[in-house]
């Protein structure tokens, strides 16, 4: 992005220093005014038996506490061993505009005995997401593939189509997301995790928050140190207030390429069935060719969105394969189609209201917490810098997105995270992170200073703890979470 005038960049810095002193005035209302508690019951659509449901009313405008109400669908699975329960482990979903309601399960199934016995796993739907006063923009099901929510420019660079689409997304979630898409933000989430804690009727809250969720966590354990326990934020984005989730997007350059190597590496193993090329120095310029001939040639793709192969579809693929080794075989599958060795796979498209939910808290969360930049010029420039620095992502993580169009300006400045609080916190980072890349982890860390340690594992994907099979870097979570011993140092986990 241009370089803030140094008018703009004082503004900003002022800002994010006014907002440590408001939001901690909101913050510190007493805890009996307004507190909800939670009345558990089974869970619609649930699997796992021991997870329970509950709602819980928090204020759609914390400035007006006892005005109009929203939702929050809240859920949890109780520790089998009470003698030995320590807590609550809120689990933060990621996104923005993950549901995080079914996290207590997939958290039971991932997480050690020794972490289960000493907490309750509660999970909730961020206000907006799912069962929680859900929102949706009601966008025209031409402007929901992917191609289209992440600006990939068009083949030749331009940003002219980005620049209508997000123009049009705009101003449609303006018109249809009502009061609750403008009171989506980070800011309120940290309220809402608040009001969370007080409804379970825990004086200090323990978190494992994910992607996404680091940056939430992190502003709640900045804004309420107090009520904070063990923090766990795992796969972190860098807390830049100036920029938040215009940073994050942007981060997707570096991050792709510091993954594809992996992704090389597996795409030329012998006995592969879904090799695609003999050695790894093979397997970028293979696809960057591919990409750049589906660009001038686009095969058709009956049923999927849009209804052809195209190099932008499979620069998206790769993002999205990029997630988890075993999502590799996705994109191997689509090169192998793209270059005549296969047919096309069958499409599968997620469920519309499921889309347009996520998008419209995705748009609501990047656009109300901080203002972007306005002129199309801006982004056209940067994008034709990127595109030839990370030639993998084509300048589409720093293309326009509908925040520069958002008619709304943020309630509040953001969070500047500090050293501020108690040293409870503990960041766990793949050194290859496709989303949230190394270089943001650590700028987390440096922000938080003494505040925290922070566990590297060398390890590619999103998501670290008890996911890549690191014996060294889930050993140092769990210790954390089990006895609240940090590592005296930030450590380095060498590859299983």
């Amino acid at each position: 992005m241009p370089k803030p005038t140094a008018i703009t960049a004082v503004t900003a810095a002022t800002l994010a220093a006014t907002v440590l002193t408001v939001l901690p005035a909101v913050a510190a209302e007493p805890d009996h005014r307004g507190a909800g508690r939670l009345n558990w019951s089974s869970c619609q659509g649930q699997s796992d038996p021991r997870q329970q449901c509950a709602e819980l009313a928090v204020p759609l405008d914390y400035n007006d506490p006892d005005g109009p109400q929203i939702t929050l669908a809240v859920s949890r699975i109780a520790t089998a061993k009470p003698g030995l329960r320590r807590g609550v482990l809120l689990t933060v979903p990621g996104g923005p505009g993950n549901s995080g309601l079914g996290l207590p399960t997939s958290a039971a199934a991932r997480l050690p005995q020794s972490v289960l016995d000493r907490y309750d796993l509660v999970g909730f739907d961020p206000r907006g997401v799912g069962r929680s006063t859900p929102v949706s923009c009601d966008l025209d099901r031409s402007d929901l593939a992917m191609v289209d929510l992440r600006p990939w420019p068009a083949a030749d660079g331009s940003i002219d189509g980005n620049v209508a689409v997000e123009r049009r997304i705009a101003d449609t979630c303006a018109r249809n997301g009502g009061p609750v898409l403008r009171s989506i933000s980070t800011a309120n989430e940290a309220r809402d995790i608040d009001r969370i804690r007080r409804a379970l009727g825990e004086r200090r809250l323990s978190v494992w928050a994910t992607s996404y969720g680091t940056y939430a966590g992190a502003v709640y354990t900045t804004v309420f140190p107090g009520r904070t326990d063990r923090i766990v934020l795992d796969s972190n984005d860098d807390p830049d207030p100036s920029r938040v989730g215009r940073g994050w997007l942007a981060a997707f350059g570096q991050g792709a390429e510091d993954r594809f190597p992996d992704f090389a590496k597996w795409a030329a193993a012998p006995g592969n069935p879904d090799r695609v090329a003999d050695t790894p120095e093979q397997v970028r310029p293979l696809f960057l060719d591919l990409a750049a001939r589906l660009d001038r040639s686009p095969l058709p793709w009956p049923g999927a969105a849009p209804a052809e192969l195209n190099g932008n579809v499979l620069r998206e693929t790769m993002m999205e394969s990029l997630y988890a080794d075993a999502r590799f075989p996705d994109l191997a599958r689509l090169m192998l189609a793209g270059l005549g060795r296969r047919p096309l796979p069958t499409p599968v498209l997620p469920p519309e209201q499921a889309v347009q939910n996520t998008t419209a808290v995705s748009v609501g969360t990047l656009c109300n917490d901080v203002s972007w930049p306005t002129d199309p010029a801006g982004y056209a420039k940067v994008v034709a810098a990127d595109r030839a620095a990370h030639p993998l992502t084509a300048g589409m993580p720093v293309n326009v997105m509908p925040c520069a169009f958002w008619p709304f300006k943020p309630a509040e400045p953001p969070v500047r995270v500090t050293d501020r609080g108690p040293a409870n916190v503990l960041l766990v980072q793949n050194l290859r992170d496709p989303a949230t890349p190394y270089r943001g982890a650590l700028k987390l860390r440096e922000a938080f200073g003494g505040r925290a340690r922070m566990v590297t594992v060398d390890s590619g994907g999103h998501d670290a703890y008890r996911a890549n099979g690191n014996a060294c870097g889930d050993a140092a979570v769990t210790d954390f979470l089990v006895t609240g011993r940090r590592p005296a140092e930030d450590v380095f986990c060498p590859a299983s």
